[in-house]
C-alpha cells in the first residue's frame, strides 16, 4: 500500500534522479565531469536527405574512440568515427538510405577507451517523403471557349531528385463530374511541366479540377469557368469590422481606382442592412441594423458592387486592469487601476463600478465600490492580511452581481485579472541552475546575422570560468541547419546566420554539461521571413509603358534556372483575389515545417526506476514551483533523439515498495504490483503532452487577359533580357514569376506594369449592319494628364464608307486634366464585308489657350488609333448553290460544263462565284471541319455534326500517312471540343438526350457511343463515360434481341431513316461491330438474331442498306449478298453514276445520301474486294461528290456523318502515291485559270474567285490524278413584304412532304447597331402556343454572323 496522501512532485523526481545513479563506467579518481558524451540526431530523417548529427565529448581524460553506426536489416553503416584524448564539439552530415515506406532503424553509439565502454542504442525513423508538387494555372476563372494554361512544378526545398517530371493528369469539370480532359505519361524538360487545354465555347460554368499524378501521389488544383466581363476598377473600403447596437454612426470610406491607377469619378452608394432573424422585426435606424451579421453593400455608378459582412455587436464597452501588478505577498496592500471605456475606445466617466474576488465557479465575493474619474479611471487597493493565502482572481463588473449577458442584451466586457501569491523557498528545495533563450519581437530576416541572448544561472557548480560550454542547435523542418557552442564568460550571446532553409521557422535549442553531470537546456521557435536560396528579381524596362511600344522584362536567378513566367491583367485579381501563387502556398507544401514531438513508435524503453522507503515524501503545501527545467523534454520537443551517458531522461515508471507506477499522457503514473495496483498521481517534469498530429502611336487590336505565359532559361549568366511588346490594354499587369535550379525553388516578388497612355481614345460602333443603313460612330477621348492638352481626332478616309459630323464636331479641341469628350460622326457603309474603321487622337501643338493655361504635348504616346471591324451585310436573305464533280483521268481529258443565271430579286452587287479545287474528295471538308453544316450546334443531336465526321477524315488520313501535325492540331481541336460540349448533354444514367434530361435517347446514345469509340485514338474519352453508356444501351435490348425505341428527337431527320425497332436495331448494332464486339457477344450475338429475321421484308429500301452494312461487319456474307443484290435491282443509274432512294415516288436528298453512303459502305467493308467493286463504288462516290455543300458536308447531320464515313472509306481504298493533273476552267467571257493538282498538294484548298456571274462555264481535267471541283454561287435575294415588314414578330408554316415535323428554325435577325444580351436569352422559358397540342419550347443560340436562332418545338 502507498502512504495516504502521497503525491510525488516533480523537484522529487529530479531529486530521485540525481540521487540514484545508474552508472556502468569505471570511476576515475579527482575527475569531476568525466568521460561525458552526448550525440543528437533528428528522430525522423527524411530518406535519401542529406542528414546531419551532433556530437560532443567532455574531459575524455584517455584516449576515446567514438563511433556512430545505424543499423538496419542486419548491416551497419557507420556514421562517425572519431579518435581523441580532447574535447569536441562537431556535427557531421551523412547520407540517409533510400527507402519506400517508413523504415525504423537504430540509432548506436559506442565510445570506447582502454579503461572505458559505454553504448547506447535509440529508435530513429527513416520516412520517405514526395516530391513536392503545386499546380499553377495562369488565371483562376475562365471564359467558355477560352485556352486554360496549367504549369506543375515541383520546388526543390524539398526535393531530392533533379530531372524531368513523369506525371499523368486529367481535367475534371462540368455539373456531372465528367473527365474532359487527360495527359498521359507526359514528361517535362526540367521540373516544370506545361501544359494547356482548351475549353468549348458551351463549357458549362462552374468549378474545374485538375489532378495530377505523380508516382502514387495526388495533386488537386481547382478553377472556375463563368461568363464574365473583367472589372475595370477595384473599390476599397475603409471600416471596422464590427457595429456596437449602441453605435449612432459608422463610418465607410470608399475609393474606387482603375487598373491604370487613376481614380473613378462617379458616385458610390452605401447601403447597410440586416436579415430578420427568427421572424424579429425591430425598429433600426443606420447603425442599428443587424442582429448577428449585417451585409454592408457599396455600389457605384457603373453597377459594380462589392459586399462585405460586418459584425454586429451587443459589447458596448469594457474594463481592464492597468498598473496592477502580477504577484503579491500574503498581508501587502495590493493597489492597481480600472479602466473604463466605451466600444470605440472613448473613456468612461462617473461610472460606478465593482471590484470582486471570484471564489469559484459563479461564486464572487465584492471587494469594492468604484467610481470612475474624467479619464475613465477607477483606483482601488486591497489589504491581503485577512485574505486566504492563495491566489487571487479580481472581476470587475458594472452591476452589483455579477451575472452573464442575456440574449440580445447590451453589456460590458468584464475585466479580469490573475495575483500569483509569492511562495516562500522550502528547506528541502535547492535552487538549480538553467539556461533561458530570450525573445526576439520580430520575424527573423532572411540573411541577417541575428543576435540572440541567452540567460543562464549556474547553481551549486564549481565552475572554472570559461570551463562551461554552452552549444545550439538550430533546426528547421526536422533538420538540423546551424550548430555551434560557446564558451560561458559572461553574457551568452550567440550570432544566428538566417538562411533560406530555415524558413518558415527556426527552433533553436541551447544546451550545457554541468561538473555536476547535470544537463540543463531550452528551446525557442523564431518565425522567420519566408524566403528561397534561388533569389529571383524581375524588373520592367521601362517601368511604364504605353500600349503596343517594346519592353524588355530583365529576369534574375541562379544559374541553370528554369523559370515560369506569368503576367495577367490586374482586373482577373480583382475579380477573384487571393489566388496568386506565393510564398504561403509554397511553404504549405512543405510536409514538415516544424517537430513538436517524437513518434511513440520511436520511444526507447527505459527500465524502472526503483524508489526506496528510507523516508516519506511529502510535497509542499501550496503546490510546486511550476519553474522546470528538463534537458530531456526539450530535445523530445524538437524532435531530436539523445544519446548520452548521462541520466537526464524521465523515467516511464516508478517501483515503490512492490508496486510499478507508469506515467500515462496527461502525467499520471498508473500504478500497478505486477500488472494492477493502487493510483499514484504525480506531476512530471517535462511529461510529454499527448502527441498533436502530425503537421500538416499605338493601333491597339490585341487586349488578352493573360499577356506572359512562358517558359524560360536564365543560362550559366544567370541573368536574362525577354523582349516583350505590350499589349493594347490600358491596365497594369500583374507577374508571377518563379525559377528552379538545382540549387532550390525561387519566388519573384510581385512586379507590376502599369500601361498607361496620357490619353487614349475608345470607339463605339455595332457589330454589323446592313448596306445602305447609317449609324452612329463615337469616338470617346480620355486625358489623365495633369494639365490640358489640345485633342485632334481624325477618322481615317475610305472609299469603303462615308462619314459625316455630327453636331458641329470639331476636329479639335481643349481636354483638361481628367476629362473626356466624345466625337460622332454618322456613317454610312458603301460595300459588302468586312470594313476597317479607323479613327486617331492625337495630342497637337497649338497657340490656343486651354483653360487660361499653355497646352501640354506629352513625351511619349502623343497618338492613339483604335482599328475596329465592322461587317457590312448585304440586303436580303442569302442563298447558295454548289456544283460539285470528281474528275478522274485516266488518259483523255474530262470536261464538265455548268450555265449560271441568278434569280430576278437579286441584290445588286451581293452576287459572288468562286471556283475551288482539292487533289482530294476529303479536302473540302477537312478544309471546313468547324462549318460542315449550316444549322447552330446547339443540342444533343446537332453537336454530334461537329464531332463525329472529323474522326473519319483523320483515320483517312492516317491510314494514308498524310496526317500532318498542323492537320492534327486543327481536327483535335474541333474534336475535344465537340467531346466536352457533347458531355452536356449526357444524363446522369449513361444515356443520351436532346438537352441532357429527361428520358435517354437510344438511337441518340448509340450515335455518341459510336463516335466516341471512334475518337479514342485521337483524344482523350473517358472509359468510364463510355461503359455506362453501353450499360444503358444493353438495358433497352428486349426479349427478341431488337433494342427499344426510346427518347424523343428536334429534329426528325437527324437521325436519317432509323424509324422503327428493325432499323433502330440494325443501327446499334453496327455501332457495337464498329467498337470491336464480337460477334459472339450475348448483346451482339442476339441483336443480330433478331436482324435476320426481319431480311424477309425488303420493301424499305434504307432499312436493306443498313442491314447490308451491318451484315457486313458481322461477316454474313451469304445475308451480305442477298441484300446487295436486291439493292442493285432498285438503284437509279444515270450517266455512270449510281444511288438510292426510299422510293421512286418519295425523294429526300438527306435520305438518298445516307442510303448510297450505306450502300458504298457495305461494298467496301469486305475483307476481299474485286476490282470491279471498287468500279462500282466509284459510281456511287461519284453520285455522292454532287451532292456535297460549299463547305464538303451534306444537308443535315447523319447523311453528312455517314456519307464522310464512306468516302473516307474508299479514299482509303484506292488511294494513290503517284500522279497529277491540270484543271482548265474557262468562262463566259473568254478568260482562263489553271489549276494543277499533285500529290505534294492534293490537301491544298485551291480556289479563285471568277468575275462572270452569269453564262457558260467549262471545266477540264487532263492528266493522271483526280480532282474534286466545286463551284460555289452565293447571292442575296430580296423578299418584298409590303409597305412596312414586321421586326420582331413571326409566323412559321410547314409545307414540307412529312406530315408533320417537330422543329423549325427561326433566324432573328438583330438590329444594326444591337446584339442579343446573353443573359437575357436565359429568361427565354416555354409557353403553350396551343395548350391542346403542345408546349412552344426556346432554344436561343448565337450563330458566328451574329445573327439569333431560335428553335420552336
Amino acid at each position: 500500500m502507498v502512504l495516504p496522501g502521497l503525491k510525488v512532485w516533480r523537484w522529487i523526481l529530479f531529486a530521485c534522479i540525481h540521487w540514484l545513479c545508474r552508472c556502468t563506467d569505471v570511476p576515475v579518481a579527482g575527475c569531476v565531469l568525466c568521460r561525458v558524451y552526448m550525440v543528437a540526431v533528428p528522430a525522423v530523417i527524411q530518406a535519401g536527405s542529406e542528414a546531419k548529427l551532433c556530437a560532443s565529448l567532455l574531459q575524455p581524460n584517455e584516449t576515446l574512440v567514438m563511433t556512430v553506426s545505424l543499423m538496419a536489416d542486419g548491416q551497419n553503416k557507420r556514421l562517425l568515427h572519431q579518435s581523441s584524448d580532447q574535447e569536441f564539439h562537431r556535427c557531421v552530415q551523412f547520407q540517409a538510405p533510400r527507402v519506400k515506406s517508413d523504415k525504423v532503424q537504430n540509432f548506436m553509439v559506442e565510445v570506447r577507451g582502454e579503461t572505458f565502454l559505454s553504448t547506447e542504442e535509440r529508435r530513429v525513423m527513416i520516412k520517405p517523403y514526395s516530391p513536392m508538387t503545386f499546380i499553377q494555372t495562369d488565371k483562376p476563372i475562365y471564359k467558355p471557349g477560352q485556352t486554360g494554361n496549367v504549369r506543375a512544378g515541383t520546388p526543390l526545398v524539398w526535393l531530392l531528385r533533379n530531372g524531368p517530371m513523369f506525371c499523368n493528369g486529367l481535367l475534371r469539370g462540368d455539373v456531372n463530374h465528367n473527365r474532359i480532359g487527360q495527359w498521359v505519361n507526359t514528361t517535362s524538360s526540367g521540373n516544370i511541366l506545361q501544359l494547356s487545354h482548351p475549353l468549348n465555347s458551351e463549357a458549362p460554368v462552374g468549378s474545374y479540377t485538375i489532378v495530377v499524378w505523380i508516382g502514387g501521389e495526388k495533386i488537386y488544383h481547382n478553377f472556375k469557368v463563368e461568363q464574365y466581363v473583367l472589372p475595370k476598377f477595384e473599390i476599397k473600403m475603409n471600416l471596422t469590422d464590427k457595429i456596437s447596437v449602441v453605435q449612432e454612426e459608422y463610418e465607410v470610406k470608399v475609393c474606387a481606382e482603375y487598373t491604370y491607377g487613376q481614380p473613378v469619378p462617379g458616385k458610390a452608394g452605401v447601403k447597410l442592412c440586416r436579415p430578420l432573424v427568427d421572424n424579429a422585426v425591430i425598429p433600426i435606424t443606420f447603425g442599428l441594423l443587424c442582429v448577428g451579421k449585417s451585409f454592408l453593400t457599396v455600389g457605384a455608378a457603373a453597377g459594380f458592387y462589392i459586399m462585405l459582412n460586418v459584425e454586429l455587436s451587443y459589447v458596448i464597452g469594457e474594463f481592464t486592469f492597468v498598473d496592477t501588478p502580477q504577484i503579491y505577498e500574503h498581508g501587502s496592500i495590493i493597489e492597481g487601476k480600472i479602466n473604463a471605456v466605451r466600444y470605440n475606445n472613448t473613456p468612461i466617466s462617473d461610472m460606478l463600478v465593482y471590484l470582486f474576488e471570484e471564489k469559484g465557479w459563479s461564486s464572487y465575493l465584492r471587494l469594492q465600490n468604484l467610481t470612475t474619474d474624467s479619464r475613465g479611471i477607477a483606483r482601488f487597493s486591497v489589504n491581503t492580511t485577512s485574505l486566504p493565502k492563495e491566489n487571487i482572481n479580481l472581476v470587475v463588473s458594472d452591476t452589483p452581481q455579477v451575472e452573464y449577458p442575456g440574449y440580445r442584451v447590451p453589456y460590458f466586457n468584464r475585466g479580469q485579472h490573475l495575483l500569483s501569491l509569492i511562495q516562500p523557498a522550502a528547506p528541502d528545495i535547492k535552487p538549480s541552475s538553467s539556461l533561458a533563450i530570450q525573445k526576439v519581437e520580430k520575424p527573423l530576416a532572411c540573411g541577417q546575422a541575428v543576435s540572440i541572448t541567452i540567460r543562464y544561472a549556474i547553481v551549486g557548480e564549481t565552475v572554472p570560468k570559461g570551463s562551461v560550454a554552452v552549444l545550439y542547435l538550430a533546426l528547421s523542418r526536422g533538420v538540423i541547419v546551424q550548430h555551434g557552442h560557446i564558451n560561458v564568460t559572461g553574457d551568452v550571446t550567440l550570432t544566428l546566420a538566417v538562411v533560406p532553409e530555415m524558413a518558415p521557422v527556426v527552433q533553436l535549442l541551447v544546451y550545457s554539461m554541468l561538473p555536476s553531470e547535470t544537463v540543463i537546456a531550452h528551446s525557442m521557435n523564431f518565425p522567420t521571413e519566408k524566403c528561397f536560396r534561388n533569389k529571383v528579381l524581375v524588373e520592367f524596362s521601362p517601368s511604364n509603358a504605353v500600349p503596343g511600344e517594346e519592353n524588355t522584362l530583365h529576369l534574375s536567378a541562379r544559374p541553370g534556372s528554369l523559370c515560369g513566367l506569368s503576367a495577367v491583367d490586374q482586373s482577373v485579381g480583382i475579380m477573384e483575389p487571393g489566388k496568386r501563387l506565393d510564398a504561403d502556398k509554397i511553404f504549405d507544401l512543405l510536409p514538415v515545417k516544424e517537430t513538436t514531438y517524437v513518434p511513440y513508435e520511436l520511444e526507447d524503453p527505459v527500465a524502472c526506476l526503483r524508489v526506496r522507503p528510507r523516508r516519506s515524501i511529502i510535497p509542499h503545501p501550496y503546490g510546486p514551483s511550476e519553474q522546470t527545467n528538463d534537458p530531456y523534454a526539450a530535445f523530445q520537443t524538437l524532435g531530436l533523439k539523445l544519446a548520452t551517458n548521462l541520466d537526464i531522461r524521465v523515467p516511464s515508471c516508478l517501483s515503490y515498495q512492490g508496486n510499478q507506477y507508469y506515467r500515462s499522457y496527461g502525467e499520471i503514473l498508473m500504478a500497478r504490483p505486477g500488472s494492477a495496483g493502487p493510483r499514484l498521481e504525480m506531476a512530471v517534469a517535462g511529461g510529454l503532452a499527448a502527441p498533436p498530429p502530425p503537421p500538416i502611336q499605338t493601333v491597339r487590336t490585341f487586349f488578352p487577359e493573360t499577356w506572359i505565359w512562358d517558359l524560360v532559361e536564365v543560362g550559366e549568366s544567370g541573368s536574362l533580357d525577354v523582349p516583350l511588346t505590350v499589349p493594347d490594354t490600358i491596365t497594369t499587369w500583374e507577374t508571377e514569376v518563379f525559377c528552379l535550379a538545382p540549387s532550390g525553388f525561387g519566388l519573384a516578388p510581385l512586379v507590376e506594369l502599369t500601361v498607361f497612355q496620357p490619353f487614349f481614345l475608345e470607339l463605339t460602333l455595332p457589330y454589323s449592319v446592313i448596306r445602305g443603313e447609317h449609324f452612329e460612330l463615337k469616338a470617346t477621348v480620355f486625358n489623365y494628364l495633369s494639365k490640358c492638352i489640345m485633342v485632334s481626332v481624325t477618322p481615317a478616309l475610305s472609299s469603303d464608307y462615308t462619314l459625316t459630323p455630327l453636331r458641329d464636331v470639331q476636329d479639335s479641341s481643349c481636354l483638361c486634366a481628367n476629362g473626356r469628350k466624345t466625337f460622332s460622326w454618322t456613317m454610312a457603309p458603301s460595300v459588302l464585308g468586312v470594313l476597317n474603321v479607323s479613327v486617331s487622337a492625337a495630342a497637337v501643338r497649338s497657340q490656343t489657350a486651354c483653360d487660361n493655361g499653355v497646352v501640354n504635348v506629352p513625351e511619349r504616346g502623343r497618338v492613339d488609333t483604335v482599328t475596329r471591324s465592322l461587317l457590312v451585310k448585304a440586303e436580303g436573305t442569302e442563298k447558295s448553290h454548289t456544283y460539285n464533280w470528281l474528275l478522274c483521268p485516266t488518259g483523255e481529258a474530262l470536261t464538265e460544263e455548268v450555265e449560271l443565271q441568278l434569280p430576278q430579286n437579286v441584290v445588286d452587287g451581293s452576287a459572288r462565284i468562286s471556283l475551288s479545287v482539292l487533289g482530294d474528295i476529303l479536302g473540302r471538308a477537312l478544309n471546313n471541319l468547324d462549318g460542315l453544316l449550316q444549322m447552330p450546334y446547339g443540342c444533343g443531336e446537332q453537336n454530334m455534326a461537329l464531332l463525329s465526321p472529323n474522326i473519319y477524315i483523320l483515320e483517312y488520313l492516317r491510314n494514308t500517312e498524310q496526317l500532318t501535325p498542323a492537320i492534327l492540331e486543327k481536327a483535335t481541336k474541333f474534336l475535344t471540343s465537340g467531346y466536352q460540349r457533347q458531355l452536356n448533354y449526357k444524363n446522369a444514367d449513361g444515356a443520351y438526350s436532346t438537352f441532357g434530361q429527361g428520358l435517354g435517347n437510344t438511337w441518340l446514345t448509340a450515335f455518341v457511343l459510336r463516335s466516341f469509340g471512334k475518337a479514342q485514338s485521337f483524344i482523350y474519352v473517358d472509359p468510364a463515360t463510355m461503359e455506362q453508356s453501353k450499360t444503358w444501351l444493353e438495358r433497352q435490348q428486349g426479349q427478341r434481341g431488337c433494342f427499344r425505341t426510346l427518347g424523343k428527337l428536334l429534329n426528325n431527320r437527324i437521325k436519317g431513316g432509323v424509324t422503327d425497332e428493325v432499323t433502330l436495331t440494325a443501327y446499334i448494332t453496327a455501332s457495337m461491330l464498329e467498337l470491336n464486339m464480337s460477334v459472339t457477344d450475348p448483346v451482339v450475338d442476339h441483336s443480330l438474331s433478331c436482324l435476320k429475321n426481319s431480311t424477309s421484308d425488303l420493301s424499305n429500301t434504307y432499312a436493306t442498306a443498313l442491314l447490308a452494312y451491318t451484315f457486313t461487319l458481322a461477316g454474313d456474307m451469304e445475308t451480305r449478298a442477298r441484300l446487295l443484290q436486291h439493292l442493285d435491282t432498285i438503284s437509279f443509274q444515270e450517266g455512270g453514276l449510281l444511288h438510292w432512294s426510299q422510293s421512286s415516288s418519295e425523294t429526300s436528298p438527306s435520305l438518298e445520301v445516307e442510303i448510297s453512303s450505306y450502300v458504298l459502305l457495305a461494298s467496301l467493308s469486305a475483307s476481299s474486294r474485286s476490282t470491279s467493286d471498287l468500279g462500282y463504288a466509284s459510281r456511287i462516290v461519284r453520285w455522292l461528290v454532287r451532292q456535297q455543300n460549299a463547305y464538303g458536308g451534306f444537308s443535315s447531320t447523319q447523311d453528312t456523318v455517314v456519307a464522310l464515313q464512306a468516302l473516307a472509306l474508299y479514299s482509303t481504298r484506292v488511294f494513290s502515291r503517284g500522279g497529277a493533273s491540270t484543271v482548265t476552267v474557262r468562262s463566259p467571257s473568254g478568260d482562263r485559270c489553271l489549276f494543277h493538282v499533285n500529290q505534294n498538294n492534293k490537301l491544298l484548298y485551291q480556289e479563285r474567285a471568277l468575275q462572270d456571274t452569269e453564262g457558260k462555264y467549262s471545266v477540264e481535267v487532263q492528266g493522271s490524278a483526280c480532282a474534286s471541283v466545286q463551284v460555289s454561287e452565293n447571292a442575296s435575294l430580296l423578299q418584298s413584304c409590303g409597305a412596312r415588314c414586321p421586326l420582331i414578330h413571326s409566323t412559321g408554316k410547314y409545307h414540307g412532304k412529312e406530315l408533320t415535323t417537330n422543329m423549325i428554325i427561326v433566324d432573328l435577325k438583330m438590329l444594326s447597331g444591337f446584339s442579343p444580351d446573353p443573359d437575357s436569352l436565359g429568361r427565354v422559358s416555354c409557353w403553350d402556343l396551343y395548350p391542346w397540342r403542345s408546349c412552344l419550347v426556346c432554344v436561343p443560340l448565337f450563330k458566328d454572323d451574329g445573327s439569333l436562332f431560335m428553335q420552336y418545338q
